[in-house]
């Protein structure tokens, strides 16, 4: 049994952190986000996954979209993942991923911090709106 056979999308996200890894291991800190998300991009699809960029998430109100959000990459269409390259990670950051989560079927999220410290966060969301559609790739 692999270690991570108990966790909602456990071998997926732990191919994904070893990406962010190899990608931060490769530069070090100090680059910005959107060079990482590259990288970062690049690894993956040379890892065999399918990487949408830029995602766009709509909030639904009643089954009515009220607005947009962007995630920074959407894996194999079942994990989030949210890219920052600050000092610290902003407070949001969190809230920020889980409102990702919220907003679509897919359960697994995570935050990836290329900061002075490479450090990951992995979220599940656990409890379900049933009335959300499923995710789906863009065209």
């Amino acid at each position: 049994m692999h270690q991570n056979d108990d966790l909602i999308e456990g071998d997926l996200v732990y191919s994904i952190i070893g990406a962010f890894y190899d990608v931060y291991n490769y530069y070090g800190y100090g680059l910005l986000e959107g060079v990482y998300v590259a990288a970062l991009h690049q690894e993956l699809l040379d890892r065999g996954h399918r990487v949408d960029r830029e995602v766009r998430l709509p909030i639904l109100y009643k089954q009515r979209r009220v607005g947009w959000h962007r995630a920074d990459m959407v894996v194999d269409g079942k994990v989030i993942v949210e890219c920052k390259a600050a000092d610290a990670l902003p407070p949001y950051a969190q809230r920020q991923v889980l409102s990702y989560l919220n907003a679509t079927p897919l359960e697994v999220g995570v935050l990836l911090h290329f900061g002075p410290e490479a450090k990951y966060h992995r979220y599940v969301d656990t409890v379900r709106n049933r009335r959300r559609g499923p995710y789906k790739q863009r065209s």
